[in-house]
């Protein structure tokens, strides 16, 4: 009998169509907040601010927040800092886990499961913020965009997940690489590396985002505006409320109007870039993590 002609049962047809619905108020939900920032920042000034409840599209059609984002050269400034720390961060990030994961992986490395213990310490008991703001002003890195990039270069998660991938690949490969002269260095970048790339695309946008989103280390450590990250700019705008000076050919109540439309395209704008990049990765998502987690 085949498979294709068994009946489903009324139950399992229940079941399925609970479940869609069910999946359709979750996407609903998740999805919703993202879409009225988007219709918001394309709003009437006037109308958003007179509008309550739910909003399903935008509320008459204007670009006007969006131009006066892109007239603020703080937008532009946090734009470029921000993407320094997410290349650079995430560069030195990825170069040091993967070589950390590397040696961790082997079994013949000295003091290993004291090493191991000593960086899973770490995940559950650290000094706290006014130490790490002493060693950052110690070490010179006050008020210097190394200060983002530095004390964050390795997370204990990211490397424990890594090693556990590089524990995968067969020893095999590693050995006849071995015996054709090849030292550790070519084995992790020629063999290595080509063979986890499902993890690696995971981490890259792990750190890749966690630069991406990072505000509060540069308000700890940065008093140069020049060197504010993206976020740190938008956290003024929205929570400081200061686009006065952002709006300086409206005036009375029109100002508080634009200003709310203002925040909403803000928002937009540094959240797009990291979703367009989310698809390129996303692919190796899964995969990654359900490796690194379950193998070793």
């Amino acid at each position: 009998m085949s498979f294709l002609n068994i009946r489903r049962s009324i139950g399992e047809r229940v079941f399925d169509l609970v479940n869609v619905v069910f999946m359709i108020i979750i996407m609903t939900i998740t999805l919703y907040p993202f879409l009225y920032v988007l219709f918001a920042s394309l709003s009437n000034p006037a109308d958003l601010f007179r509008h309550q409840g739910i909003m399903w599209k935008p509320l008459g059609l204007s670009f006007e927040g969006y131009k006066l984002v892109f007239k603020n050269k703080m937008i532009a400034i946090g734009y470029g800092n921000t993407i320094f720390y997410v290349v650079v961060g995430t560069f030195i990030n990825m170069v040091l886990t993967t070589m950390g994961a590397y040696g961790l992986s082997k079994k013949n490395v000295y003091w290993k499961p004291l090493i191991m213990k000593l960086v899973v310490f770490t995940m559950f008991f650290h000094g706290g913020l006014i130490p790490l703001f002493l060693l950052v002003r110690n070490l010179g890195l006050y008020n210097n965009r190394l200060a983002l990039i530095l004390p964050s270069a390795i997370t204990t998660w990211n490397l424990i997940v890594m090693r556990t991938y590089f524990m995968g690949i067969p020893e095999s490969m590693e050995e006849s690489a071995k015996i054709d002269g090849a030292n550790d260095f070519i084995i992790l970048y020629k063999i290595i590396i080509p063979l986890s790339m499902p993890v690696i695309a995971v981490m890259i946008l792990f750190y890749s985002v966690s630069h991406w989103n990072s505000w509060f280390h540069a308000m700890v450590f940065l008093m140069n505006r020049n060197l504010y990250p993206l976020q740190l700019v938008l956290r003024e705008i929205i929570i400081s409320n200061s686009t006065d000076n952002m709006i300086t050919d409206v005036g009375g109540a029109d100002k508080a109007y634009v200003g709310e439309v203002v925040k909403y395209a803000t928002i937009v704008v540094a959240v797009v870039p990291i979703v367009l990049v989310y698809p390129f990765l996303q692919k190796y998502f899964v995969k990654g993590i359900m490796i690194g987690a379950i193998k070793g």
